[in-house]
């Protein structure tokens, strides 16, 4: 995700103050890469880890031609293992995210804090004026090539194919984002990190050769379905909040009847283990501001798959095609071959 720590059109002093500061902790608290590999005191995960970002890195700019700037070049550690809490927020009765709006990254669905207790206080706030919320944790972020972006220990805790995927994720920010695309920008993100790992752990042929090739190809290929299970889930749940004659209170009764049956058919083995990111979703509780969060990141994904097969499996060759076109379309998702996608208010097919 784009971290967004500068002037915020209708955020506080108080907040731009601490979002600096808390970047500037990052900032100043960087190690060279090479110094923390070659010091004593690091331990041999950490060492692995480092060397494979080193690896991942090098291979995102030389093998899939990302801009990665100076990113990834340094270390920071934190003082624990999570980086900031996100805030998205979304109004109750239909399928549209309250928005802020930032320089650079322009109007965007969610707002980033450094404390869990400020993220908690404003979670309150926006449940107190009607919105659906929805706080999580995020362990990497990207300043699109503003400052030279470090490896953060809060990464350490992934794998090794979520730790190589999420720093491709990232370096894909540096290379190509949209100003107020935010769900094309991070969909793209999404898919180029997983079909990177793919090509990282599988070597050029991607044939599956190591467990870690083998998870990172069932990965994507659990996002892609899951992609596809949203978009249809979404459809009907627009339906639903379309329906002049349901009140509030009755749409939200609809869409938990919905999940429900959703639950039925995606929350019981063997589709749990067959599918478990839909799984995953089905079985937790939802609400409008959790909806609009998972579209961010699985918009149309077989989408850019197929843009990937149609350029014979050469990664490098898709993610200039997006980098080139993008330069002359309005919604970045025209660059994909037609479906019958949604669209969602208040984030535009392209936001």
């Amino acid at each position: 995700m784009a971290l967004l720590l500068f002037s915020c059109s209708g955020c506080s002093p108080v907040y731009v103050a601490k979002a600096g500061w808390a970047e500037l902790k990052i900032l100043k608290g960087r190690r060279p890469l090479d110094e923390v590999i070659n010091d004593r005191r690091t331990t041999e995960e950490t060492r692995h880890k480092l060397l494979l970002a080193r690896q991942a890195r090098s291979f995102a700019i030389h093998q899939l031609g990302l801009d990665a700037g100076d990113s990834y070049t340094s270390f920071t550690q934190l003082d624990s293992d999570t980086l900031a809490w996100v805030l998205s927020a979304a109004y109750r009765d239909r399928l549209e995210s309250k928005t802020w709006w930032f320089p650079i990254v322009g109007r965007v669905p969610y707002k980033g804090y450094s404390n869990q207790q400020g993220a908690e206080k404003a979670q309150s706030k926006l449940e107190t004026e009607g919105f659906d919320t929805y706080l999580r944790t995020t362990s990497a972020f990207s300043t699109l090539g503003w400052f030279a972006d470090p490896i953060l220990s809060s990464l350490l805790k992934y794998d090794d194919v979520e730790f190589v995927t999420t720093i491709i994720h990232e370096l894909t920010h540096n290379h190509l984002f949209v100003s107020g695309k935010v769900r094309f920008n991070e969909s793209f993100a999404t898919f180029v990190g997983r079909a990177g790992a793919i090509r990282f752990f599988c070597g050029p042929e991607g044939t599956p050769q190591t467990p870690d090739c083998l998870t990172a190809i069932r990965r994507l290929d659990d996002y892609n379905n899951f992609s596809s299970f949203l978009n249809g889930f979404v459809t009907e749940l627009e339906e639903i909040y379309s329906s002049p004659t349901l009140s509030v209170d009755e749409k939200i009764e609809a869409r938990e009847a919905l999940l429900f049956r959703e639950r039925e058919q995606w929350g019981e083995p063997p589709r749990t283990e067959q599918y478990p990111i839909i799984s995953g979703f089905v079985n937790r509780p939802l609400n409008n501001a959790i909806l609009m969060a998972r579209m961010r990141y699985f918009h149309r994904l077989r989408g850019f798959s197929q843009v990937l097969e149609d350029h014979a499996g050469d990664l490098r060759a898709a993610v200039s095609y997006f980098k080139e076109g993008a330069k002359s379309v309005e919604d970045p998702f025209e660059l994909l071959p037609p479906d019958d996608s949604i669209t969602i208010r208040g984030e535009q097919s392209g936001s």
